[in-house]
This record gives C-alpha cells, structure tokens and sequence, in this order.
C-alpha cells in the first residue's frame, strides 16, 4: 500500500493519483513494491519528493526539487525507473570478459598481410 506524507501541505486526491500513476509505471517489471513510501516537503520557493520502495532484490531510493510540484513527481518517477530498468537488466550487462577485443598479435598479423599484398 502506498504511503504519502506531508507536513506542510495538503495530499490531495489529484496529487496521490500522480504519484500512483507514476509509480505503475515501474509495475511494468514484473516485480513487487514492497511498502513505496513519499514524503513532501516544502522549502521557500522548492517542492522536494522523497520516495523509497522496497523491491524483493533490494531497495529503490530517489529525491528530485523543483518549483513546480508536479514537475519534482515526474523527475522522481524518472529516477526510478532508471534505476529499476538498471536493476531488472544487470545480469544481462556484457562483462568485461565477455568483450572480443583484438590482441596486439591479431594487429600486427593484420598489418602485415596488408603489407605484403
């Protein structure tokens, strides 16, 4: 169940449905939030959303400003998701070993049977 705070202002009915649609997106892993939780804060003139979710494979955190509230939920929603989809795709990552890099002797066979010809 999504939990949203607030202490400066109110979390009304069109702000918890930004938040929710943003976080289904991330839904589209297959995989289950586990206690999402947004806090909002007002500073002077900056909106600040912090969001933590629980993952079965560990834990997503992000934080985004902006004057523009809706604009801090998007962002936040972004951040999220990059660091989901860097989650979800890391076993399929290419490791370091995995690479086919030429050697300095497959080079200079090359050069020289260019050379010859």
């Amino acid at each position: 169940m999504l939990k949203i705070t607030s202490k400066q202002l109110e979390v009304t009915a069109l702000i918890r449905e930004r938040i929710e649609n943003r976080l289904e997106k991330l839904s589209r892993h297959d995989l289950h939030l586990i206690n999402p939780h947004v806090i909002i804060t007002q500073e002077k003139q900056l909106f600040k959303i912090e969001t933590s979710v629980g993952l079965p494979t560990g834990e997503l955190f992000a934080q985004a400003k902006s004057e523009n509230l809706y604009a801090a939920i998007t962002a936040m929603g972004q951040k999220l998701e990059k660091q989901l989809n860097r989650l979800t795709h890391k076993p399929q990552a290419q490791r370091h070993g995995d690479l086919n890099i030429e050697t300095q002797d497959d080079f200079e066979y090359d050069y020289k049977e260019e050379n010859a010809a």
